[in-house]
């Protein structure tokens, strides 16, 4: 490999940046996608690249995006939460990128619970 150009290495910087925004974010809220072993293999790794790339397709820059380990509920994997300051978290289960998609815009964003998707707010369970 030769040597790099300065404006190579800036885009290389800029690239790097823009994702670590991404899982740094200061705002409103964040989305936890819950990462266990159980939840990689039932399609948390493309819930994860469907939410990553819906915030930067649509330029969210006040969603702070975190991953955890399994939540215990592994028979409804892949899941998330979210979660806004001073309020109780929402778990959404049995998700996809289409799903999670659909909760970034609604709830993360606009503050409406996905009830379809929800098993519990706080520990309160949905009916």
């Amino acid at each position: 490999m030769g040597k790099m150009t300065i404006e190579e290495l800036r885009k290389i910087r800029a690239q790097a940046k823009k994702t670590i925004n991404l899982r740094d974010a200061k705002g409103k809220a964040r989305i936890t996608v819950h990462m266990g072993t159980c939840g990689i293999a039932s399609g948390a790794r493309e819930v994860m690249d469907a939410l990553l790339k819906a915030i930067e397709d649509q330029g969210i820059q006040d969603i702070l995006v975190t991953t955890s380990g399994c939540a215990g509920l592994c028979s409804h994997e892949p899941m998330a939460t979210v979660e806004y300051q001073n309020s109780p978290p929402v778990k959404y289960v049995d998700l996809d990128a289409e799903k999670i998609v659909e909760v970034l815009l609604k709830h993360a964003v606009n503050g409406e619970i996905v009830k379809e998707y929800a098993l519990a707010i706080g520990s309160e369970k949905m009916n």
